[in-house]
């Protein structure tokens, strides 16, 4: 994307995320939490548990939190507090589209909050599938370049189900299918292939570009929206001046 890397986009919300770290783990456990209710407490056969819980232990989140929160998913602490998955779609700023991705116990609660959080911040909630049409859901992990040659990396990846290869400023792209991600982590960390950063994301088909006013309303919005309790991660096709991300 001109303007700024896609990089610089990931470490800035990484940072923002380490500053918030108690939060970052309470959406850890609420992930591992739905993942064991929807498929059982062993990720052996549970992928999306298995995933979950890679996740947490990339957040340094303490064993003894993820273990609570797979026996609470499974029933097995006599919880009875039960989460359901919710996307919000809208536009924010300057017709930015958002996609808000949930973790809730009470939708009747946290749907006025979100739609609030929209109407305050210049944005407008929409109907689902107003805005994720224009994203593409795919796995998304990122190498530095000088930790690995191209040759190397394309014979790991391409084998491992990596539908993309690009480098940018410094640092190896791969992207591919939600359901290829993790064997393609898994492939990467068995060739011992450091990673900097990987997940499942909404990433944008194309983007809009912000003057920095608008840009530093984008990111107040996204502010707001992480700030609730009951938000797991918020994707938008804005594109973020550099002088907007190192406020």
């Amino acid at each position: 994307m001109a303007g700024h890397s896609k990089w610089a986009n990931i470490k800035h919300r990484k940072g923002r995320q380490d500053a918030k770290r108690g939060k970052v783990w309470s959406r850890c456990s609420r992930a591992i939490i739905v993942s064991a209710q929807q498929g059982g407490a062993d990720p052996e056969y549970n992928v999306s548990l298995r995933y979950a819980i890679d996740a947490a232990k990339a957040e340094n989140m303490p064993k003894d939190n993820i273990e609570k929160a797979i026996k609470k998913g499974a029933g097995l602490d006599g919880s009875s507090e039960r989460f359901e998955e919710v996307r919000y779609e809208g536009y924010g700023p300057g017709g930015v589209a958002l996609i808000v991705d949930t973790m809730v116990s009470n939708p009747q609660k946290t749907a006025p909050e979100i739609r609030s959080l929209f109407d305050k911040n210049n944005g407008k909630l929409g109907q689902t599938g107003s805005v994720s049409f224009s994203f593409d859901h795919q796995g998304e992990l990122f190498i530095s370049s000088d930790k690995v040659s191209e040759d190397v990396l394309m014979e790991v990846a391409l084998e491992a189900g990596a539908e993309d290869v690009i480098e940018d400023e410094g640092m190896w792209q791969l992207t591919c299918a939600p359901a290829d991600f993790l064997t393609l982590k898994e492939a990467l960390e068995a060739g011992e292939i450091e990673l900097e950063s990987a997940g499942i994301t909404w990433a944008p088909q194309s983007t809009i570009s912000c003057d920095l006013k608008t840009a530093r309303q984008v990111l107040r919005i996204v502010d707001a929206f992480e700030d609730h309790d009951d938000v797991q991660a918020v994707y938008h096709n804005a594109e973020i001046p550099e002088e907007a991300l190192q406020e």
